[in-house]
């Protein structure tokens, strides 16, 4: 099922055939959102991705980090903002190379302002611009 379809600057489009979700500060007890809690967060969406999907290459597209005026000023320093939403996503394409290859795959993980998944493009700066040649691995059925 194509939950969406995004293209690239490169001009080539891909699919978002799975996707997962969960609150960038869901679980937060405490504190506040700060520059040493987005690092964590960027972090264990890394190394999560690596153990949800072991044998697919996989790319981080970095998140905007917002710095409000009118933000905490506490002990863990000024307050930093990631957007609200945690994606990972299993997306595909035609091959990369010129072999047998039937389709080209990657994992991104990224971060959005809210669930929406329509336009992907506009609500994450920077996955137009994914190197997909570079790290996508070709695959057969």
């Amino acid at each position: 099922m194509l939950l969406t379809e995004v293209l690239l600057s490169s001009g080539r489009s891909i699919r978002l055939d799975e996707v997962r979700m969960s609150p960038t500060y869901g679980g937060m007890l405490e504190g506040y959102p700060c520059r040493r809690v987005n690092d964590w967060s960027i972090r264990n969406q890394r190394s999560a991705v690596a153990r949800q999907y072991p044998s697919i290459p996989a790319h981080l597209v970095e998140p905007v980090r917002e710095h409000p005026e009118d933000g905490i000023r506490g002990g863990l320093g000024p307050e930093e903002r990631l957007p609200l939403v945690r994606c990972v996503g299993l997306f595909s394409s035609r091959p990369v190379g010129s072999g047998d290859a039937d389709f080209s795959r990657l994992v991104v993980a990224w971060y959005q302002p809210g669930p929406e998944l329509a336009d992907l493009a506009a609500a994450v700066p920077g996955l137009v611009d994914l190197p997909w040649d570079e790290l996508a691995e070709d695959c057969e059925y």
